[in-house]
């Protein structure tokens, strides 16, 4: 991930809508589909600079962040995670059958080879281990926030239900999310994709959308309409939105 990236992440992650609604919708349907049940070691994979862990050490009972990039894990030691690893998703310094849950919030999609990742994820997990996994939905809105953030590439279920089956897991969910603002975002990426084409102006590989200065208040409005599709989503997998949150077991 570009520098610019990680420092607004950084900056933002804490009060900036699209982190705060997926962290809603994220956890409380992994928590909705965990159904009591408590996973005695927890990795996040591509933990970045550590959004997820609090919410994950909720969830169980010990919570370990691995990234490709040391500089996120001093950040996630002063949030209280300390026994943070490097690794780069190929090979996973654990013994096989370490974890019973492995999340890779936003992760996957930075990573060249998603078969070889998801093997090795497969290698780590107990068996009935469960694997939460978020990625960009659709290709065709791949644009200049994608190559800021090193994405490899963008999917749809289908591509990300293959990869998972091909891994030798069992999908259990395989949803949309960011569905009610969906409708917002979809013309406003397209049309600067389009602005691009035309003008043939070079985006900024400093800024995306997340530089964007917001009210505070607009902010909590954002972060709640992305987080009132949570009690729906308990119930169905929606067929449209800008993300994908797939859970699925070993």
């Amino acid at each position: 991930m570009e520098a610019a990236a990680y420092r607004q992440f950084r900056d933002l992650e804490e009060n900036h809508w699209w982190f705060r609604g997926r962290r809603r919708v994220y956890l409380g349907l992994l928590r909705h589909h965990l159904d009591g049940s408590r996973p005695r070691r927890v990795l996040d994979l591509g933990c970045g600079v550590g959004g997820f862990l609090a919410g994950l050490s909720e969830l169980g009972e010990r919570v370990l962040p691995t990234d490709v990039d040391r500089a996120s894990l001093v950040t996630c030691r002063e949030r209280g995670f300390r026994s943070g690893v490097v690794s780069d998703g190929y090979a996973l310094p654990f013994a096989d059958g370490t974890f019973d849950l492995v999340c890779l919030f936003d992760a996957l999609e930075h990573i060249p080879d998603e078969g070889r990742a998801l093997a090795e994820v497969a290698r780590v997990l107990a068996p009935g281990g469960r694997v939460a996994i978020s990625v960009p939905a659709y290709p065709f809105l791949f644009a200049n926030n994608d190559r800021v953030a090193r994405h490899c590439r963008r999917y749809t279920r289908a591509a990300l239900s293959r990869a998972l089956r091909g891994a030798g897991f069992a999908v259990e969910r395989n949803t949309h999310t960011n569905v009610f603002l969906f409708p917002f975002i979809l013309p406003t990426v397209l049309a600067i994709k389009a602005w691009e084409a035309l003008t043939r102006v070079q985006p900024d590989p400093e800024r995306t959308n997340l530089t964007l200065p917001l009210p505070p208040v607009l902010q909590g409005c954002l972060a709640s309409v992305f987080a009132a599709e949570l009690p729906f989503t308990r119930k169905f997998d929606w067929p449209a939105g800008h993300s994908i949150l797939a859970i699925a077991r070993k």
